[in-house]
Order: structure tokens, then sequence, then C-alpha cells
């Protein structure tokens, strides 16, 4: 299939002008989830997307959509809240940033901090603590 747009400058315009803050908090993971939402989870590159999906997009968002940026926002947070929970059952002082980003940055783990992990990370994160806490709980 032949990219169907190929300048995103009304995209970018729109983010630039009003969802800068959502930009700078969430960066990428904000793009690829609001394309993904107009794609129907199709995809989450802006090239890969259609005229009509494209168009569609641009319309909602210059209509100034706040639950677009909430839901984002509130699925990333559930993620992380699932994680955080995971850690402190492993024995992770959850109430220190130190503590979570040293355990996290670990090859093992993430091989990132806690904050730099989006969706998908925090996907693969949860697992990977989950597997831990059956092989603690096999142990005893």
């Amino acid at each position: 299939m032949a990219q169907e747009v190929t300048n995103f400058a009304r995209f970018y315009g729109i983010l630039k002008k009003s969802y800068s803050f959502a930009t700078k908090e969430l960066g990428e993971v904000f793009k690829e989830e609001v394309v993904s939402q107009f794609s129907g989870g199709r995809t989450t590159s802006l090239r890969e997307m259609t005229k009509k999906e494209y168009d569609e997009m641009c319309d909602k968002l210059e209509g100034f959509t706040p639950e677009l940026l909430r839901t984002v926002r509130d699925e990333l947070r559930r993620h992380r809240s699932v994680c955080l929970n995971l850690m402190q059952r492993i024995g992770v002082d959850t109430t220190d940033w130190t503590a979570i980003n040293k355990y996290c940055r670990s090859p093992k783990i993430a091989g990132v901090e806690f904050r730099e992990l989006d969706i998908d990370d925090l996907d693969r994160l949860s697992l990977k603590l989950r597997m831990i806490l059956r092989k603690q709980k096999d142990k005893h």
C-alpha cells in the first residue's frame, strides 16, 4: 500500500498548539496511542495511516478532546500502578524512586529507568515481575 499522507504538518501543528503539555509529559507514547485509536489499532505510525484516518484524527484533535488525553494518561497510570504493586510484593521499596529506578535499570528487569517505560514495556515488565513472584512462592 502506498503512503497516502506525506505531510504531517497539520498533526504536529495541532499538537504544538493544543496538546503541548501532553507531548512534553508523554512524548511518543501519546502520539502512538492517538494514531492507534484512529486507525482502529491497525498501526501506531502516522506514515501507515490512510488519508481518511489522518483527516478524521486531525478534525477530532482540532475539536480538542480532553477525554483522549485522559484515556492515554489513565492507561499509562494503570500499567505503572500494576508494576509498582508487583515490585512492592517482590520487596522493592516503592516509596523510594531511587530504589525503583535501580531495580528497573537491571538488564534482566527492564534495562531503563521506570519513567522511560511505555505501555508495552510495562506489560512486559509486569509479566517478568509475575514470574519472579511465582518463583519466590515456589521456593517457600
